[in-house]
């Protein structure tokens, strides 16, 4: 019969021994990577992390924990679509993860839409790849008469290619746009809408550009880098959504707001606990 000491030596074994494989299954588990470009949009989530401890991989820096004892990796992408598509390339590789959500703070494209509104990212579209009309010297530049290039049409060249001239779309993995629907009602600070969000290294300011975007990519906002990690997530074959909430909305004259970044962070983690709680229930 054990006495006291060896039944709490024993329990103190076994305690750490459940320990040990707790460990070894979240290592074991593949992680969920939440994305977002600035500081401003990753370091409140990356405080929610449960143990998190802070890696660096060339110039990214990426966040490891748990969120309700599952892995999550918190991904500062940089700004732009290089920077992302290097991002997710290397999340891809060293984390194998089950899915990415690409978040952070838009500009908007659709007037309906008011500071502190989320779009989730149904599709998302690359705003920066066009062919330009062959025009002489002298005879200017309309931006307006660009059309789209897509230029995964084909492996040859995308100017000679006269399929390319298309919108190319990155749906998001419908069960995680189901899920991040899910819990919208959760969100008081603004309304949750699915659109399509557009990407690229363009700063727009133009309204008739941005009508442009809105009448022929169907935009509700933009940013620089959904799209590009869409491309890269559907490569490795990686479910992905973009959230993004408007910071600004210069059709309607809504005011540039820092805080919004915070705001995406906070019902991003809201999705990701959803999502968690949906892999756990199978």
């Amino acid at each position: 019969m054990m006495n006291k000491k060896t039944i709490v030596a024993a329990l103190a074994v076994y305690s750490m021994s459940f320990s040990a494989l707790s460990i070894a299954q979240q290592q074991t588990l593949p992680p969920i990577v939440v994305q977002g470009a600035m500081p401003i949009e990753v370091e409140h989530f990356a405080q929610k992390l449960e143990n998190p401890r802070e890696d660096q991989v060339g110039g990214w820096r990426f966040w490891q924990g748990t969120v309700d004892g599952y892995p999550v990796v918190v991904s500062e992408t940089l700004k732009g679509m290089s920077n992302v598509a290097a991002a997710t390339a290397i999340a891809a590789t060293q984390f194998r993860p089950v899915a990415i959500i690409n978040q952070g703070t838009a500009g908007g494209h659709d007037p309906a839409l008011k500071v502190y509104d989320i779009v989730l990212g149904k599709y998302s579209v690359n705003l920066g790849a066009f062919k330009t009309p062959h025009k002489r010297q002298g005879e200017g530049s309309d931006s307006l008469q660009w059309k789209p290039m897509d230029l995964l049409a084909s492996k040859g060249s995308a100017g000679e290619d006269k399929n390319a001239h298309s919108i190319r779309q990155f749906p998001a993995d419908a069960k995680l746009l189901a899920i991040a629907a899910g819990v919208k009602n959760s969100y008081k600070q603004g309304n949750v809408v699915e659109g399509v969000i557009g990407s690229a290294d363009v700063w727009n300011s133009e309204l008739d550009r941005i009508r442009y975007f809105r009448d022929s990519y169907h935009t509700s906002a933009e940013e620089m880098e959904t799209a590009s990690a869409a491309q890269i997530a559907a490569t490795f074959n990686i479910p992905f959504v973009g959230i993004r909430v408007l910071s600004n909305n210069i059709t309607n004259q809504g005011k540039y707001n820092p805080q919004t970044a915070q705001a995406s962070q906070d019902y991003v983690y809201q999705v990701v606990k959803a999502y968690i709680a949906n892999m756990n229930a199978k």
